[in-house]
């Protein structure tokens, strides 16, 4: 049964028909509610009670936008983010100081009329032929809600708010009847506490709870008279009485609010002459939205979880849905991130690459077996200024990161080791492995055989001279020689290789499949992100079982709902034994080849070291039986070769591999795991051939280098042509500056 109404029993359709029977007569209303009454066109022209009849009855009122919150897998904040900072708070949480002060000035016989106050209207038409203009308006507390939340389903549509607050009689009409709805169905305590909720009260607040906590600092159940009042006034006009940048005209508004709560006989004289007299005390607490804010470095994490949110379906057929979704906030985002492994990458980082570097280093971590990142974070912060950008290195494109990715080098070279050894190739297999040699000349693939046609051939040569086999798998990958693996590749093909990456997630940064030909499928040529390879190596420490990585562990509503998330999905890209020899295999870099200087201390770890041609890109992946972590140090605009070069404070007069990303890499995993058990891999036998001699003792280099070192293609002999064409890594991969570099927030512009 509806609720009675405070003042009066009329009906809706008495209501409406005395109304409107006034407004026909006289036309007094107009005058009384501010509208011209001259021109005023709308469903009043009607004139009729059957014409106010056919809006619809139903007032759709949408959920508020509030602020959402992305926590860390501990439940720590990570960041806040909202399109309006907005907390719904019920009314007993709200001062009664506050309630009284907003009914005084905004609409003083509340809880005396029905949906509109004809007193009041005959009161402001009054005072308006008084003044000769339409200094008082007539609207009730009600209608102002019934319009705001009109402008709250509008949204950021600047269209759809001009049309949400257009001041014509038929939007005025519209609101009556949605207001003698609201009247009856909620009772005037639910219609106050929903409009302390919904309203506007400048510095980006809305609602009570934001507002107190933007100028006072404390909620709303807190605030005092003074305040009450000072925030009662800002309603009108939250611009002109902004406190913030007009204390004067704050100070008089309200003053102005005292003393009518003292003639409604709220406060008695004495409580508001102390308060006219207390100078406004603001303690104003700056906005804080967005990914910007976030903690420990976690500025690129929160936008790839904006960046999962708004592409994924889970969360709504369409980008349009999922944007709803997202702008409508309210949301509690429980992720998968870490707080010790992020505390760790981000300690990491600044001890070894600083933000005015040339060049930026990407560290991500992800857990084996279930695909969570635990840890992202790299030497640029995110922002908008100097050394800063807003582009995450360690992801693809589609969520936020570079165009292209970066070249991999030899951290390639594990994969088309596995392909071999899934195949039946043994992990003792020898190949001649000059130091220098012609590509093949064909190389079988999926389709059409690849065909070394350059004039001359195209050729590859290893990092030293002295890097000459025979050799056997094992020390071939502990020195990363690249004739050896090229040799492999010619004796099993391109597609099991292809094929191999596929089952572990190996895509290209723009999200395309990796071209088949020899620089692609052995020397890492073509652009990937951390999170790919750090991904794809936790297959081997997970027996060959890949999982696609995840962000989000749950996801919840303002009301406390569940939504679904998406879950990880996990496929066995190799067999258990295939990837026990990689970890085998890989252990040996860290023991004694290219990654001695990552090792760990007390537990088994393995990874690949990788550094490109021209050395632009340094890389090392690694893994423990439970973290797979990817580092890679460059510079994002492919512009700096990293010789004779200061990172860090430390000066390198050629950078490879596991000289710069190997120790990040380490300190990294070493905190993230501290305090973590330490399982050991499952390892394989595999026989230790006749090594070289004096000629190849001491580190191994890891550079993935032709001839004369070309950029990305494998090399060739002077004066033939690239080997691959349409693969040449582009001369800038993200766009904008690499300090700076923004997608058109701050005058920046994106690159191709």
């Amino acid at each position: 049964m509806p609720k009675k109404r405070s003042g009066g029993g009329l009906s809706t359709t008495q209501q409406a028909a005395k109304f409107l029977g006034v407004a026909a007569l006289s036309g007094v209303v107009l005058a009384g509610i501010a509208l011209p009454a001259a021109g005023a066109l709308g469903l009043a022209t009607k004139g009729t009670v059957e014409g106010f009849d056919e809006i619809p009855a139903n007032l759709k009122t949408p959920p508020l936008s509030q602020r959402t919150t992305i926590l860390d897998s501990k439940g720590g904040l990570i960041a806040s983010v909202y399109s309006r900072d907005r907390t719904v708070v019920p009314l007993k949480n709200i001062s009664p100081y506050m309630q009284k002060a907003i009914v005084a000035i905004e609409d003083a016989r509340f809880y005396e009329h029905g949906a509109i106050d004809l007193k009041g209207i005959l009161r402001a038409l009054n005072r308006n032929v008084q003044t000769g203009g339409t200094t008082e308006g007539a609207s009730t507390l009600t209608q102002q809600y019934v319009k705001n939340v009109f402008v709250e389903e509008a949204g950021d549509d600047p269209d759809k708010v001009a049309q949400a607050t257009q001041q014509t009689m038929g939007r005025k009409v519209q609101e009556l009847k949605y207001a003698i709805q609201v009247e009856e169905e909620l009772g005037k305590k639910k219609i106050l506490e929903n409009y302390l909720n919904i309203t506007f009260f400048g510095q980006q607040a809305y609602g009570i709870e934001a507002a107190s906590q933007r100028y006072f600092s404390k909620s709303a159940k807190d605030l005092t008279l003074e305040e009450s009042a000072l925030l009662a006034g800002v309603v009108q006009s939250p611009s002109r009485y902004d406190p913030v940048n007009d204390t004067a005209e704050a100070t008089k508004r309200r003053n102005m609010v005292l003393q009518r709560m003292q003639d409604v006989g709220d406060i008695s004289k004495a409580q508001a002459e102390k308060a006219k007299a207390t100078p406004i005390k603001l303690k104003v607490k700056k906005p804080q939205n967005g990914c910007i804010t976030a903690v420990s470095g976690a500025g690129f994490f929160c936008d790839y979880v904006r960046h999962v949110f708004l592409t994924d379906p889970v969360f709504g057929k369409t980008k349009e849905d999922r944007a709803k979704i997202w702008n409508r906030g309210g949301l509690t985002i429980r992720t998968t991130l870490d707080p010790q492994s992020q505390q760790s990458v981000q300690a990491s980082i600044k001890s070894h690459v600083y933000k005015t570097d040339k060049v930026a280093t990407a560290v991500t971590l992800v857990q084996p077996g279930t695909g969570k990142i635990m840890g992202m974070g790299q030497s640029k912060p995110y922002g908008f200024g100097t050394n800063e950008t807003q582009y995450n290195y360690s992801v693809n494109k589609s969520m936020g990161g570079s165009n292209y990715g970066f070249p991999t080098g030899s951290t390639f070279k594990p994969f088309l080791a596995a392909a071999a050894i899934q195949g039946g190739k043994p992990a003792t297999q020898v190949y001649p492995s000059p130091y220098e040699m012609d590509y093949p000349d064909t190389v079988r693939s999926c389709g059409k055989p690849w065909v070394n046609d350059g004039v001359p051939k195209y050729h590859l040569e290893n990092e030293s001279e002295t890097e000459k086999g025979p050799y056997a798998l094992r020390e071939a990958m502990e020195k990363s020689v690249n004739t050896y693996f090229v040799q492999m590749l010619q004796d099993i093909g391109m597609c099991p290789v292809s094929q191999m990456t596929d089952k572990l997630g190996v895509v290209q940064g723009d999200g395309s499949k990796l071209p088949q030909n020899p620089s692609t499928l052995t020397l890492g040529s073509n652009g990937l992100s951390p999170l790919t390879m750090a991904s794809a190596y936790a297959a081997f420490a997970n027996r060959g079982t890949y999982c696609t990585p995840i962000a989000m562990q749950s996801v919840s509503t303002a009301d406390g709902t569940s939504l679904p998330v998406p879950k990880t999905s996990c496929s066995q890209a190799m067999s258990p034994t295939t990837a026990d020899t990689i970890n085998t295999l890989l252990r040996g870099v860290v023991d004694s080849g290219t990654g001695q200087e990552a090792g760990l201390q007390n537990r088994d770890n393995a990874g690949k070291t990788g550094t490109t041609d021209a050395r632009k890109n340094a890389w090392f992946v690694g893994y423990t039986p439970n973290m797979s972590g990817a580092v890679w140090v460059g510079s994002p605009s492919q512009s700096v070769e990293m010789e004779r070069i200061t990172i860090g404070g430390v000066y390198q007069d050629k950078v490879y591999g596991g000289q710069v990303p190997g120790p990040i890499w380490r300190d990294a995993m070493t905190g993230a795991l501290n305090g973590v058990a330490a399982p050991p891999f499952n390892t394989v036998d595999i026989p230790d051939p006749p090594k070289h001699d004096e000629r190849d003792r001491g580190r191994g280099r890891d550079r993935d280098r032709g001839d004369e070192g070309r950029p990305g293609a494998g090399g060739k002999k002077p004066g033939g042509k690239n080997p691959f064409p349409g693969i040449t890594v582009p001369p800038n991969l993200i766009g904008g500056n690499t300090g700076g570099g923004n997608r058109g927030q701050t005058g920046g512009t994106q690159g191709p």
